[in-house]
């Protein structure tokens, strides 16, 4: 008989006494991490704990065993003198380990002076019919640990660290923003247009409307709306979805904060930048110093500044201002990066970019002034109109963040969103389309802003020393499993 079905008949047998395996009510007084600092105070009290049985060693008439929950683990003491013979057997025959199971008793110490419970009672919680991974020796196989996060944050407690820091991370965030009194906002995931990014959408079908939605790329065009209707800073934490390939630093679901500020511009927010990364270097790491991969990244502000156009001449001797998009295109094809048909210029330019500029960038470096072509909601540089004024944040070789000025002209505007229309049409599923009603809304009157977003899925990589991004996304999108 299989390990399973000897659970499913402790299970029978449990049931058959009269007990139920599935109790709602449970009568908990103290996690395990209070029952060990408040050791000394709960001396002679009755207490009860409650979690899942992770270790359990009988010898005869009494028993050691180590209960574990949310917050750590405590040593209990189970003898049959205490419980009554029937239930002490009771136990030994029924209870395996990852069940949840609730004990009331007293603490105190051994002789090895180890903080204890010495049980007078116990209930069960939770029955567990399957056992827990690998006998708690660690899940490594990465296909299980990603499929069921649950096994792997059962059994590695590096995973259950990861998304510790992670949700810290984000509190970080928040306090950062609203402390600098920036309001927190929500705007619709599905939306009539994609707008705010380059990226296809995913599609989606409203009956009530017969329409057709989008899962929205970016959060960008609502919130400068509300820069539009009054607001002057706000910040929005977004989940968004990109129909794009998955690997090691993209998953087509994320999270990102997106803000804007008024009266600022793309200056104003690479202070900001290094000022809340100097923060959550500081708080999460405890030293501005960190190891990631093979670096050691130094994250003490101010961060280098590395002009696009001298970056690219730099590292490929291509000069932006002397080509256009077939010669970029011939360019491409030399350095063996491929291309496709319906690219216009800012394509090309982004993909020899990413091959030969942004993997040598390791450490904190803000990569300012893209060309235009690459930037349809960005502000043009006065005396250099075919580049705008944007940064991107560049660590080890990963887009931590993306900035600009914001384009706040109507009429400019609305010349961009035609040419993004055109390459829509000619097939570039990553342009933009046209949208009349944020035109509309520019015309109303947009004061000069800047405005950013930081993929948080990123920034927890860099932070958590994780190469993946698969690792620091509680559920990554994976391929539908293939049954043998």
């Amino acid at each position: 008989m299989g390990e399973k079905e000897q659970r499913i008949k402790k299970f029978e047998q449990i049931q058959e006494s009269g007990i139920n395996c599935y109790p709602a009510e449970s009568n908990r007084s103290h996690t395990c991490a209070q029952a060990t600092e408040l050791f000394d105070e709960l001396t002679d009290r009755e207490i009860s704990l409650a979690g899942r049985l992770v270790l359990f060693r009988s010898h005869g008439k009494a028993s050691f065993g180590h209960l574990e929950d949310g917050s750590g683990r405590f040593q209990i003491f189970l003898r049959q003198d205490d419980l009554g013979e029937e239930q002490y057997k009771f136990f030994i025959k029924n209870i395996d380990l990852g069940d949840f199971l609730e004990f009331k008793g007293k603490v105190f110490k051994t002789q090895k002076n180890e903080k204890t419970l010495r049980v007078f009672s116990w209930k069960i919680l939770t029955k567990s019919i399957l056992p827990l991974p690998e006998k708690w020796h660690g899940l490594v196989d990465l296909e299980v640990r990603f499929r069921q996060r649950y096994l792997d944050l059962l059994a590695n407690k590096e995973t259950k660290e990861i998304f510790y820091k992670r949700s810290q991370i984000v509190k970080l965030i928040r306090e950062f923003f609203n402390q600098r009194d920036f309001m927190e906002v929500e705007t619709p995931i599905l939306q009539p247009l994609s707008g705010g990014a380059a990226a296809r959408p995913f599609i989606t079908h409203h009956q009530a409307l017969d329409m057709d939605l989008y899962l929205r790329i970016a959060p960008e065009l609502y919130l400068k709306r509300l820069i539009v209707g009054g607001f002057e800073k706000v910040y929005e934490i977004a989940r968004c979805f990109r129909n794009e390939g998955i690997d090691w630093a993209h998953n087509p679901e994320f999270t990102q904060i997106e803000f804007y500020q008024a009266y600022a511009d793309y200056h104003d927010l690479m202070k900001l930048t290094e000022d809340l990364m100097e923060k959550l270097v500081k708080e999460i790491n405890g030293s501005l110093k960190l190891r990631y991969q093979e670096n050691e990244i130094d994250f003490t502000p101010p961060y280098q500044q590395m002009d696009y156009r001298q970056a690219l001449l730099d590292y490929t001797g291509v000069d932006l201002d002397n080509e256009d998009t077939e010669s970029l295109r011939e360019k491409a094809e030399k350095m063996k990066i491929k291309t496709e048909i319906s690219w216009g210029k800012g394509k090309i330019i982004d993909e020899i970019y990413k091959e030969t500029v942004r993997p040598k960038i390791i450490h904190p470096t803000f990569l300012i002034n893209h060309p235009i072509e690459l930037s349809p909601l960005a502000k043009q540089i006065f005396n250099r109109p075919n580049y705008v004024e944007r940064f991107q944040l560049l660590v080890s070789g990963l887009e931590v963040c993306n900035a600009f000025s914001e384009l706040n002209n109507p009429f400019e505007q609305e010349k961009r969103f035609k040419e993004q229309q055109n390459l829509l049409e000619k097939g570039d599923q990553e342009a933009q389309p046209f949208d009349q009603d944020f035109i509309d809304a520019l015309k109303q009157g947009m004061p000069p802003t800047a405005g950013e977003g930081i993929g948080i899925d990123r920034l927890t990589t860099i932070l958590t020393d994780k190469k993946n991004i698969k690792e620091v996304i509680l559920f990554p999108t994976l391929k539908p499993k293939v049954e043998k």
